[in-house]
């Protein structure tokens, strides 16, 4: 799950993390207040889930309250698009407006889990404000990484050890070690898969701050943190997606025109695999889970069909925990109660499949069944051709 800015700022702050005053406004009149309170310059940042804010024209430097609520004005209601939003962009709907800093240096500060090694990893660069990817690609050398051993946690060598491979010094480095423990204490506590801090920056007087904040949370660990639910902003999701997530839907929009439905994620990242090979793209990710129930395909077709672009379906299901003639059951008493008139092929394997494969034949519905994978993949992009 991800969260806005000034979500992150506000949590990474109860772990004793650095940040910057400021505060969300919805409004102009409410960032002039916030400006007024701040003094002197300050920052208006436009709150989306998208990195590139600032390249897209979503960060604004105002000299006083008057200009912070007039770029507040500008900001708020536009279509910001960013190297992460695709051409079509995000509605700003709020800002954060922040004190202006004397900043010094930008630098670069992340954790994730390196899922090779089972360790959590805390990277460092000298390369802030910069895509993390770009510096891994161009110049990785410019990369400090201390993996983490779970056993101990992240120790005060490391924390060291990244503060001078960064060539910060005196207060600079007291500052930083205590920066970096907060920032691990924040991500274990808060069960988080991503903290990335980009830039992180010293300022003239030696502080050390989080300019930016990017938190993602573990789905998976939500139930430990009720209150970060209420963090949620559906408005930053897709859609369809959000309409999935409330049948327990596993489902990801992609760009293609053949809609998948499939029991297990390995299934289904390989399906997709095929539906590339066979000569088209795939146009979502669903993962229905190992039951696929009459009630799960129904809803799983409701959002296959909810998307202009989709122009066939395939259903990829094993039945290793639940027989494949049931499915069958399930996929024709689904598709008797909604309007299909897009070309569908299924493929069903494993227990009863070929039990399975006679119910579909023999239904009154027009379902293109395959017995093989390749062959489902085949005749899927030939319907649409």
């Amino acid at each position: 799950m991800k969260i806005h800015e000034y979500q992150a700022k506000e949590i990474l702050k109860t772990f004793g993390v650095a940040v910057p005053k400021g505060k969300i406004a919805q409004t102009p009149e409410e960032a002039r207040e916030v400006a007024e309170k701040l003094g002197g310059t300050v920052v208006v940042k436009a709150q989306i889930h998208a990195g590139g804010r600032g390249k897209g024209g979503g960060v604004k430097i105002a000299k006083n309250a008057a200009e912070a609520e007039k770029l507040t004005d500008d900001v708020i209601g536009m279509k910001l698009v960013t190297h992460q939003t695709g051409p079509e962009g995000r509605s700003v709907r709020s800002v954060l407006v922040e004190e202006g800093l004397d900043i010094e240096r930008e630098l670069y500060l992340g954790i994730v889990l390196d899922r090779a090694r089972s360790q959590l990893v805390l990277m460092a660069s000298t390369e802030g404000g910069v895509e993390i990817e770009k510096v891994a690609s161009e110049t990785p050398e410019k990369i400090l990484k201390e993996y983490i051993d779970p056993a101990v946690g992240f120790q005060a060598f490391q924390a060291r050890k990244l503060a001078f491979g960064l060539g910060l010094k005196g207060e600079q480095v007291k500052n930083a070690l205590k920066f970096f423990s907060a920032l691990y204490k924040a991500y274990v506590e808060s069960d988080c898969s991503l903290a990335e801090i980009n830039p992180l920056v010293v300022t003239s007087d030696g502080r050390v701050l989080a300019l930016d904040a990017k938190i993602n949370f573990d789905d998976n660990a939500l139930f430990r943190h009720p209150d970060f639910k209420e963090l949620r902003d559906i408005h930053e999701e897709e859609p369809l997606e959000v309409e999935a997530s409330k049948y327990h839907l596993n489902y990801i929009k992609l760009d293609g025109e053949v809609g998948c439905m499939v029991n297990g994620a390995g299934l289904a990242m390989a399906t997709m695999d095929l539906i590339k090979l066979a000569g088209s793209e795939p146009a979502n990710f669903l993962d229905v889970g190992g039951a696929a129930s009459s009630e799960t395909v129904e809803n799983g077709f409701k959002i296959l069909l909810s998307d202009k672009n989709v122009k066939a379906v395939l259903i990829n299901i094993f039945g290793g925990i639940v027989r494949c003639d049931r499915v069958a059951k399930g996929v024709i008493d689904a598709a008797s109660k909604i309007d299909i008139n897009l070309p569908v092929v299924v493929r069903l394997e494993g227990t009863n499949a070929e039990e399975a494969a006679q119910l579909l034949e023999k239904s009154d519905l027009s379902f293109e069944v395959a017995r093989s994978f390749q062959e489902a993949a085949q005749k899927v992009v030939a319907t649409i051709r």
